[in-house]
């Protein structure tokens, strides 16, 4: 089977710094996933955005939020787990930009899916998200 694909879910607003650094550190790791960038490259009426990337998400493996401190007024994050979900897609976190234990995760982000920014604890998670939901 060719590299699982991840669709990842971050704050536009506060972490592409963060997101920028994850997708570049994934390229050297020895992760086994890919990383599509199907953000949206443009801005686009609402109902546009969410057909898009509703069809980018299903096209993928599983979802990783990247989560950081300011997750609770990301709105589009909490809608793209919730079209993660409908389609059977795995989801699962990693705290970024300082984040923790005790930071606000977005709606529909469980706690106990959601892991340190650590290479392995990643490529057990993505291991994990094959087994699960729409890649059984």
């Amino acid at each position: 089977m060719a590299n699982p694909r991840a669709f990842i879910s971050f704050d536009y607003d506060n972490n592409v710094t963060q997101k920028n650094l994850f997708v570049g550190q994934s390229k050297s790791s020895k992760t086994p996933f890919s990383i599509e960038d199907w953000s949206s490259k443009s801005s686009l009426p609402q109902s546009q955005w969410e057909a898009l990337i509703r069809s980018k998400i299903g096209k993928c493996n599983m979802l990783i939020v990247l989560s950081g401190k300011t997750m609770a007024s990301a709105t589009g994050v909490s809608k793209e787990i919730a079209m993660a979900k409908d389609q059977d897609v795995p989801v699962f976190g990693v705290y970024v930009d300082g984040a923790n234990t005790t930071s606000i995760l977005p709606s529909g982000l469980q706690r106990n899916r959601t892991i340190s920014w650590d290479w392995k604890k990643i490529a057990a998670a993505i291991d994990q998200m094959m087994t699960e939901g729409k890649n059984k």
